[in-house]
């Protein structure tokens, strides 16, 4: 590990380590609940001493990491798959569609990623109970990490969230506290409830080590990619920190002079939940005003990274999309019928923005194009049932058997 200082995404002051704990103490305090949170800390390391002692044949991560690895909790960490997505591609007329998928972390998700660094840093702090707001994925993650590391996970949730996450969480042995409203209200719920009653809040940047621990996904890729960087990195985004922290990953590496440039990130958010979206294409910030859609991983009316979010989409000379929930779930079942990939809708929802990058001419046809695969489908299986036809029992005869014969072949025909 090198030294490194936190850093205001606002008006860029610095703080040392111990100084600050989440938003920036000149800007934060201009944060009220109902918009985008304001004085973000990054994390800006000793650049300089990184390239210095970074070698690829034997990558030391730790001289990127914001928290010593002695204090990493006994969680069964590894890299996820990265993989070229021949037939996916073309399915979408692109010839270089590569995929990350993070759907098999432990929980399932990539906001392990996360909640792994900011338990470790709860290890550092001595600090036992960890507080958040999580529309699911992120809740699942940080209560399968404080079960590893016995601490107490202090959970609030939507009570529309998918059971599949519910019954995760729960097993893990969170405390978990359904809201009677949305993402929104929870986010406002956990902060209140921290600041009343103790705890470590892991909401998602409003804790610095969120972006942290999210941006190992990119560092990951960099070194899976042959040490090469890629054209354009497709994300699917609600609040905007795995957008962030995809930025971040490959910010510090050209910092550290380890890579002549940064990909093109692209944000993909639900048509519903689009504000972001809107955010970049017209410069002016608005909330998604009924942010409803099938994703429920990317559904936010109030995305707390929102200006990070921007600030790295236009900084890397990327762009955004949005994508209705009908594309989504038929990016869902392209993807798991060309690949093997069962992802959640939000994950789909950066594969359904694959057939419009063609179309729209956003890509060269020789860019090579990183989908991130943010969450397994298992986590919400009834949203994928929505676009499947359960078939009906077959007699146990043989006339049920030429029925199955029947039925393939007029598959084979249809192809």
């Amino acid at each position: 590990m090198v030294g490194f200082v936190y850093k205001c995404s606002t008006c860029q002051r610095r703080y040392p380590r111990d100084e600050v704990r989440y938003l920036c103490p000149e800007c934060g305090p201009a944060y009220r609940p109902g918009m985008p949170l304001i004085g973000v800390l990054t994390a800006e390391f000793d650049y300089a001493a990184i390239h210095k002692k970074f070698r690829k044949p034997k990558p030391d991560w730790s001289l990127f990491s914001a928290v010593e690895s002695k204090f990493f909790p006994p969680y069964a960490m590894s890299p996820t798959p990265f993989f070229h997505a021949a037939k996916l591609g073309a399915a979408f007329g692109l010839a270089d569609v590569w995929i990350k998928n993070d759907a098999l972390l432990p929980s399932g998700s990539l906001k392990d990623r996360a909640s792994f660094l900011v338990v470790a840093e709860a290890n550092r702090l001595k600090e036992q109970m960890i507080v958040t707001a999580s529309t699911g994925n992120a809740a699942s993650a940080l209560a399968a990490v404080c079960a590893a590391a016995g601490k107490r996970a202090v959970i609030f949730v939507p009570q529309t969230a998918p059971k599949a996450k519910l019954v995760q969480m729960l097993l893990y042995g969170a405390c978990v506290v359904p809201v009677q409203g949305t993402y929104d209200d929870a986010f406002r719920l956990s902060l209140d409830y921290t600041a009343r009653y103790g705890g470590l809040n892991r909401n998602t940047a409003y804790h610095p080590l969120t972006i942290e621990g999210k941006k190992t996904v990119g560092l990951e890729m960099w070194q899976q990619n042959r040490w090469r960087v890629p054209s354009v990195i497709v994300v699917p985004t609600g609040d905007g920190v795995i957008l962030g922290g995809v930025y971040k990953a490959f910010h510090d590496l050209r910092a550290a002079g380890l890579i002549p440039r940064l990909p093109r990130l692209v944000c993909v958010q639900a048509k519903k939940s689009d504000a972001i979206h809107r955010y970049l294409t017209t410069g002016r910030y608005r909330n998604a005003s009924n942010p409803a859609t099938v994703a429920d991983s990317i559904s936010v009316s109030i995305p707390s990274n929102a200006h990070l979010a921007r600030a790295a989409v236009l900084a890397s000379r990327g762009f955004s999309l949005t994508v209705t929930d009908a594309e989504i779930l038929t990016a869902q079942r392209t993807l798991a019928a060309t690949t093997g990939v069962f992802a959640e809708p939000a994950a789909a929802a950066a594969v359904a923005a694959l057939g419009k990058l063609r179309a729209e001419s956003l890509v060269g046809s020789r860019d090579q194009i990183a989908v991130l695969i943010t969450g397994h489908g298992l986590k919400d299986v009834d949203a994928a049932m929505k676009n499947l036809h359960m078939p009906a029992a077959i007699a146990p005869t043989a006339a049920g058997l030429a029925g199955v014969a029947a039925r393939l072949a007029t598959k084979g025909a249809d192809k």
